[in-house]
C-alpha cells in the first residue's frame, strides 16, 4: 500500500504537500492560540487540494470535512459570508462534485476523474455577486466588499469543479487571494489569524498547481481517447 502511494505521486507533488504541512504547522506554533482547529482544517485543506490535483474524488470528500471546520472559524471572527458559503455552497457541492466524479471516472477502475468541457453560459457569477452583497450586509458581516468578492469566486470554483473543468482550480486561486486579504484583516486584530494566512498562501500555491495538472491532464485525456 505505502509503495502505491509512493508511485502515485510525483517528486514535486511530495516535496508540495510535506512542504505545506510544515508550513501550516509551523506557523500555528508560532502565531495560533487556540488555533488547533484551523490547523487541522488547513491540514486537510492542503491534501485535498493535492488530490484535487490528481484529479482523485477523495479530495472533494476531504473538501467537505474542510469546509464544515472552515464555517467554524469563520464564524468566531464574524465572517458570516465566508460561513454561509462554506456551509450552504461550498461544502454542498464538493460533496456533488464527489459523486459526479465518482460518476465520471477517466477509465474504469481509475481514480481519476474525466475532464469536462463547459459553456460559458453556464457561469452566473454576476447575479450571485449582487444578491450576496445584500444578504451579508443584512447580517453585518466584517469587510463586506471583499467578503462578497469571496463569495463570488467560491461560487465559479464550485460550480466549475462540480462539471470537472480544469479553470475550477483558477477561480479557486482567485478566491485564495481573497482571502489572503480578509484574514489579513482580521490579523490585525488578533495575530493568532496569521496561521490562517499562510493556510491560504498555501492553498495558492497548491490551486496554481492544479490547474497546471488539470492542463496536462486534459491534454493527455485527449490523446488517449484519440484513434
Amino acid at each position: 500500500m505505502l509503495r502505491k502511494l509512493n508511485n502515485y505521486f510525483t517528486t514535486f507533488e511530495k516535496i508540495l504537500w510535506i512542504g505545506s504541512l510544515a508550513l501550516i504547522t509551523g506557523s500555528a506554533v508560532m502565531f495560533g492560540k487556540d488555533g488547533i482547529l484551523s490547523v487541522i482544517a488547513s491540514l486537510i485543506g492542503a491534501t485535498s487540494l493535492l488530490l484535487n490535483a490528481k484529479g482523485n474524488p477523495i479530495g472533494q470528500a476531504l473538501g467537505v470535512i474542510f469546509s464544515i471546520l472552515y464555517a467554524i472559524i469563520s464564524f468566531s471572527f464574524a465572517y458570516y459570508g465566508e460561513m454561509i458559503t462554506y456551509l450552504g455552497l461550498t461544502g454542498p457541492m464538493a460533496l456533488a462534485a464527489f459523486i459526479s466524479w465518482i460518476r465520471n471516472p477517466f477509465a474504469k477502475g481509475k481514480a481519476e476523474v474525466k475532464v469536462n468541457h463547459i459553456h460559458r453560459g453556464e457561469v452566473l457569477a454576476a447575479v450571485v455577486t449582487v444578491v450576496f452583497y445584500f444578504v451579508l450586509d443584512f447580517f453585518n458581516t466584517a469587510n463586506l466588499i471583499p467578503s462578497t468578492v469571496s463569495v463570488t469566486t467560491s461560487f465559479l470554483a464550485v460550480y466549475l469543479t462540480f462539471r470537472r473543468n480544469r479553470f475550477f482550480a483558477v477561480a479557486y486561486a482567485a478566491n485564495d487571494i481573497v482571502l489572503i486579504i480578509l484574514w489579513s484583516l482580521a490579523a490585525l486584530t488578533d495575530i493568532s489569524y496569521i496561521s490562517v494566512v499562510v493556510c491560504f498562501v498555501i492553498f495558492f500555491v497548491n490551486d496554481i498547481y492544479g490547474f497546471v495538472s488539470w492542463s496536462a491532464m486534459r491534454k493527455r485525456q485527449a490523446a488517449e481517447i484519440q484513434p
